[in-house]
C-alpha cells in the first residue's frame, strides 16, 4: 500500500512566495518543484545517459549550443522525455494525480519547461569524468 504521508515527507521544502495563483501555478510550486528538485539528480544522470548515447557530440558544442541540444532533445524524443516524466509523475500523490490529469495539457508543458530549465543548469563535464 501507498502511504502518500511519507511521499510527501520526502519531499524537500522550498521558500517560495505565497501569492495567489491559478490552478496550473499552484500545482508548479507546490508539486512539480519540490519533486524535481528531489530528483535532480536521477534526472540528470539520465540525461547524462542520453547524452552518452550520441557518442559525446554534446561536449564538442559550445555553451549555448549544449543548451539547445537539450531543449531539442527533450522536444524531440518521445522516449527520453516519458521516461524523465514518468520520474516525477511517480511521485504524485492521488490528489496531485487528479490535478495534473484534469489540466495536463497546461502542467505537462510546465514540467517540461522546469525540466529543461533544470537540465540545462546541470555541469554534465564534471558529471562525465
Amino acid at each position: 500500500m501507498r502511504d502518500e504521508q511519507k511521499l510527501l515527507q520526502l519531499r524537500p521544502e522550498l521558500q517560495l512566495p505565497s501569492l495567489p495563483s491559478g490552478v496550473e501555478e499552484q500545482f508548479q510550486n507546490q508539486t512539480l518543484r519540490p519533486i524535481l528538485k528531489m530528483q535532480h539528480p536521477l534526472l540528470a544522470r539520465l540525461m547524462l545517459a542520453q547524452i552518452q548515447r550520441y557518442k559525446g557530440t554534446f561536449f564538442q558544442l559550445s555553451k549555448p549550443n549544449r543548451l539547445e541540444w537539450i531543449a531539442n532533445t527533450m522536444r524531440d524524443d518521445a522516449r527520453l522525455r516519458h521516461l524523465l516524466a514518468g520520474t516525477i509523475v511517480g511521485h504524485f500523490t492521488m490528489d496531485e494525480w487528479s490535478v495534473f490529469e484534469a489540466n495536463e495539457a497546461e502542467c505537462m508543458r510546465r514540467l517540461m519547461q522546469l525540466m529543461v530549465q533544470r537540465l540545462q543548469s546541470v555541469d554534465f563535464e564534471a558529471m562525465n569524468l
